[in-house]
């Protein structure tokens, strides 16, 4: 399996890249992004947490990375995250557990 880090970067080097093939549409992106996800009656963390287990649903590799980093800097335990897994499993039974294999490979890999 290829390194979670490796696909964060990649990740991040094509959203950069799309950034400035269109930077209008991506400003607005950014814009809903902040609104979304500041605190409010849920905190960012939550939120975070909530999109971790929703792009784990879905299977989107990128999503899942990004959105694990994304609850790591909003200060996300590892446990939280665990938690955030579980709910996932709970809904998406096998597929659910097989997702989230690469957040925990992704958190040993950064040492969480």
């Amino acid at each position: 399996m290829q390194s979670q880090i490796d696909i964060n970067e990649d990740r991040l080097k094509y959203l950069a890249q799309l950034n400035r093939a269109l930077p209008e549409v991506m400003e607005h992106e950014k814009a809903k992004w902040d609104t979304v996800y500041k605190d409010g009656a849920l905190s960012s963390k939550v939120k975070r947490l909530m999109a971790l287990a929703v792009a784990l649903r879905a299977g989107c590799t990128h999503c899942i990375v990004g959105q694990t980093m994304r609850s790591l800097e909003a200060g996300a335990t590892r446990q939280e995250i665990l938690e955030a897994i579980s709910v996932n499993m709970s809904m998406s039974g096998t597929t659910g557990i097989a997702e989230s294999l690469r957040v925990l490979r992704l958190l040993d890999e950064l040492g969480k």
